[in-house]
C-alpha cells in the first residue's frame, strides 16, 4: 500500500506562504524544523513550505498541481481565503448541496476546497475507486480571467 504523507511547495516567500496557508488551512500542528515550515493536517497529511532559490515568485504554470483539499465547512475556508488575499480562479459554488472553490496562494499555486454531501461522496468514492477528489478535480477547474485558452 502506498499513502501520501506529505507534500512540498518550494517558494521564495516562505514566510509569506506559511502565513497564507496557515490562517486559511487551520493546521492541527505548525512546526518548524531547519529552513522548513510543516503544517500537520488532519489525517496525519503535512504540509512542508520550503526556501528556494530554484522557483519562480508567481508559478508559471498553476494548473499542473492542485492541492484538493477536503473540508467541513466550505464557506469557513472560503472567507479565511478571501481575508488572506486569495485570487479565486473559481469562486464558492454550491452543485446540489456539495460545495468547490479554487483559490490561488500568493506564489499562484491552486488550492482547491471540496465538501461534498455523504451522498455525493459515497457515489464518487464507489464510481471511481480513487475517491471524490479525484473523479471530481477536472470538472471544477476552470482558467483564470486573465489567461487565454490557448495559454493553457
Amino acid at each position: 500500500m502506498t499513502r501520501l504523507s506529505s507534500v512540498m511547495l518550494g517558494t521564495t516567500d516562505p514566510e509569506r506562504l506559511h502565513a497564507w496557508y496557515s490562517a486559511v488551512l487551520q493546521p492541527e500542528t505548525d512546526t518548524r524544523t531547519g529552513d522548513y515550515r510543516i503544517l500537520g493536517l488532519a489525517g496525519g497529511v503535512y504540509l512542508f513550505i520550503d526556501s528556494r532559490d530554484d522557483v519562480q515568485p508567481d508559478h508559471p504554470d498553476p494548473a499542473r498541481t492542485i492541492l484538493n483539499l477536503e473540508v467541513e465547512e466550505a464557506r469557513a475556508f472560503a472567507d479565511r481565503a478571501e481575508a488572506a488575499g486569495a485570487r479565486w480562479v473559481a469562486p464558492l459554488e454550491d452543485r446540489n448541496g456539495s460545495l468547490f472553490a479554487t483559490a490561488q496562494d500568493p506564489d499562484g499555486n491552486y488550492a482547491q476546497v471540496i465538501q461534498l454531501t455523504t451522498s455525493r461522496w459515497a457515489c464518487s468514492a464507489s464510481s471511481s475507486g480513487r475517491g471524490a477528489s479525484w473523479s471530481i478535480s477536472r470538472r471544477t477547474m476552470r482558467p483564470p480571467a486573465t489567461r487565454s485558452s490557448t495559454s493553457r
